[in-house]
């Protein structure tokens, strides 16, 4: 078996939510709260867990064989999982979504451009994913490496769509000359927030299912985004950049200027559901970033190469306190281990990792059960 390293950082999430949020489980402008049910998970192949990692994760499972798979999001019924997979015969990422029970996953994005950051509406009726299709139907190209440095892409032709879960009926949401993606729904109003470069930096903001009613959530200097909503809508999770002097920010702003930022540092932040009351949760000098709320909506688990070289694309999952207190280690692998994201029930984790690649550059999707 061949070692494989994170081929490719994508964009995470952004997740907000309407300050006038109705109480958890109410009825949304016919989207009703779907109702959870147990579930069997016989999609993909038990694996060998990894030591150390017994202590919160059980019965691992991989759901992927092939390619790059990542950032896995539960459908509100805790039964499907939408995600983005770079696999032939397409040169660019596309949206897919999986059956948990059956295994069966299915196309769902029109297999033009370049596609992220997928989610369910509230009520699994439709789906959200970014897209730079209408932008230009071929596969972007952008190198990852710069003067020597490791780059994100923002991608100025990414644009947010909504569509029916088979991706019939896709629509246009937002229509900025600009980075718009890491859309994602808040579970109590079923409000998108993403994020956007349409004011000149890298900023939250929200909107409602249609597209309308567009909010700006942060407003300060450097990069905002890949946000979660906590369970009962009252917080945000976010990842955030921060300047440590005036050439910091020149860098910053050089690069974001050529649609690029450099991921090397990046801390974990936190605010009320309207953007107020920002503060940071993690300040360690290293890169951390999708982060998701733990079913007790006040710890969060997190990706970051803690304890490694800045550079290091070795990666696992931490749990945090949100008042920054009671660090714990959740994953041991020596390669790159991100993107979770607990079931709606609080029973299972999904993330995705390199571990068990048959190829270089071999990125898969897990789920297992989880204990506290």
């Amino acid at each position: 078996m061949k070692r494989a390293v994170f081929g490719a950082m994508v964009g995470l999430l952004a997740f907000g939510c309407r300050s006038d949020a109705p109480p958890a489980g109410g009825d949304l402008a016919g989207q009703p709260v779907i109702p959870l049910r147990p579930l069997v998970i016989r999609a993909g192949q038990p694996v060998a867990a990894i030591a150390g990692e017994q202590r919160h994760l059980r019965n691992v499972r991989k759901l992927t064989f092939g390619g790059e798979n990542a950032e896995a999001y539960w459908s509100h019924d805790g039964r499907k999982l939408i995600y983005q997979s770079k696999r032939k015969p397409f040169d660019c990422d596309q949206i897919y979504i999986m059956d948990l029970e059956t295994g069966q996953d299915r196309l769902v994005s029109n297999g033009k451009g370049k596609c992220t950051c997928s989610y369910f509406l509230r009520g699994d009726r439709e789906i959200i994913y970014s897209s730079t299709h209408l932008r230009d139907p071929d596969c972007p190209i952008a190198g990852r490496v710069v003067r020597g440095r490791y780059v994100w892409p923002i991608f100025p032709g990414f644009d947010v769509f909504v569509a029916n879960p088979d991706g019939s009926n896709l629509r246009q949401l937002t229509t900025n000359d600009g980075y718009d993606a890491e859309a994602t729904v808040c579970p109590v109003t079923g409000r998108i927030v993403f994020t956007s470069t349409r004011d000149g930096d890298l900023e939250l903001y929200s909107m409602e299912p249609d597209g309308a009613d567009v909010q700006r959530l942060t407003d300060r200097e450097g990069y905002d985004g890949g946000a979660f909503f906590s369970h009962d809508g009252s917080k945000i999770v976010a990842r955030s950049g921060f300047f440590k002097d005036d050439a910091d920010r020149t860098e910053y702003f050089t690069f974001l200027k050529q649609n690029l930022i450099l991921p090397t540092q990046v801390d974990i932040v936190m605010m009320d559901r309207d953007g107020k009351n920002f503060r940071r949760v993690t300040d360690n000098g290293q890169a951390n970033f999708a982060p998701y709320w733990h079913p007790d909506n006040h710890r969060i688990i997190f990706c970051s190469n803690i304890g490694k070289d800045k550079n290091s694309r070795d990666f696992d999952l931490w749990l945090i306190g949100e008042d920054g207190k009671g660090l714990e280690r959740v994953t041991f692998n020596d390669t790159f281990d991100g993107f979770p994201m607990f079931s709606p029930d609080g029973k299972h984790l999904a993330f995705a990792s390199n571990r068990y690649g048959e190829e270089y550059g071999e990125t898969s999707i897990f789920v297992a059960e989880w204990v506290d």
